[in-house]
């Protein structure tokens, strides 16, 4: 009995066919796109990312920023940093022409600050919801919209179910928060995607009861945000900046605990000055030292052989005051790192052009 003849992909001619078939009728009851080869090239698609502010934290998450179309997480203690990095990242979004929201569930954003930090206050969207529920209704309503290009939700453990709002104190309602929040997940991550919206969970620290070895820290919410998320990132107040005798900043630590689109584990250290939020320019002097681009000797720096301050806080000032040597170094300390320079986000408008073939 004779074989029959194979096709390209190792299937026989009525596979092949059959298989054909079931594309075609895929296609044509879903849509082009439901069902594609990875070997096509239009299956493969660069990620899109904006960055967060932080050139070393750019740097850590490997591609460049934070990638659009995804759930990320960031969590660690109280006064951290974790609105800060979040307002950061949505004044670099506004700076491409996209649009954000922030769902401030904790009821505690402060206008002035996120002006300080570059945001454009008066195009932000801001929503203060009463219930959890509410919240979650809101973020789906904006993303299934195609028009909104960020939504920072503030935070999850403020995401407070509508039972236990309207319950007593005492109540034991177990579990609520956590369907909620899988729920929730679940009916946003298919529209995250098709919108390319960046969704930013805020979340708190709680510790775990009675465990002796390990890691006793948790977030809140239930463990369906860890898995949807793709990317997480832990971020810590490792240090106070001084100016004199005068605290002015934190030395923060970002870890990248989960990455699903470049290498976890990498950290980034930068300051955040109280007032300004990140130091673009700390952040360069230090990186530069590194990568051997900008010259340390004794308190001095130099770039070029040019000396461009003497002390951290002078270098820091000549880079504010000269903008272009600063985007030179950074993008000479990209090219040496092999980061390549920040990705532009799709157009204003690409997200609702989605929408609109989806209707």
């Amino acid at each position: 009995m004779e074989e029959s003849k194979k096709g390209p992909a190792g299937l026989t001619a009525e596979k092949s066919k059959a298989l054909a078939a079931a594309l075609a009728q895929i296609e044509k009851q879903f849509g082009k796109g439901s069902v594609m080869r990875l070997g096509a090239g239009e299956a493969v698609e660069d990620i899109q990312v904006v960055s967060t502010g932080s050139l070393g934290l750019d740097i850590a998450l490997g591609v460049g920023g934070l990638p659009r179309g995804r759930v990320v997480e960031i969590y660690g203690p109280e006064s951290s940093g974790k609105t800060t990095l979040t307002l950061q990242v949505i004044a670099e979004m506004q700076k491409i022409g996209g649009t954000a929201a922030f769902i401030d569930a904790e009821h505690a954003l402060d206008i002035q600050y996120a002006g300080k930090l570059g945001v454009n206050v008066s195009d932000l969207l801001v929503s203060q919801p009463d219930t959890g529920e509410q919240a979650l209704e809101i973020a789906d309503a904006l993303v299934r919209s195609g028009s909104i290009d960020m939504i920072v939700i503030d935070s999850v453990a403020a995401l407070v179910p509508k039972a236990e709002i309207e319950g007593e104190m005492g109540d034991s309602l177990p579990g609520l928060q956590a369907r909620l929040m899988s729920q929730a997940l679940r009916k946003l991550t298919g529209t995250i995607k098709r919108t390319n919206c960046l969704v930013i969970f805020i979340n708190q620290i709680r510790m775990k009861i009675g465990v002796m070895f390990g890691n006793p820290e948790t977030t809140t919410g239930g463990n369906a945000l860890k898995f949807y998320a793709s990317v997480r990132l832990d971020i810590r107040r490792i240090g106070s900046i001084k100016k004199n005798d005068e605290v002015i900043g934190n030395e923060t630590r970002v870890k990248v605990v989960k990455n699903k689109v470049a290498p976890p584990f990498r950290e980034a250290i930068f300051d955040i000055l109280y007032g300004e939020g990140i130091s673009r320019q700390g952040e360069v002097i230090d990186l530069g030292v590194q990568a051997k681009i900008v010259d340390k000797a004794g308190a001095w720096y130099s770039y070029n052989g040019d000396r461009i301050g003497q002390g951290k806080d002078n270098a820091r000032e000549f880079l504010r005051e000269n903008p272009d040597i600063a985007r030179e170094i950074e993008n000479r300390i990209r090219e040496s790192l092999g980061v390549n320079a920040m990705a532009t986000a799709a157009p204003v408008g690409a997200a609702a052009e989605v929408a609109d073939e989806e209707e």
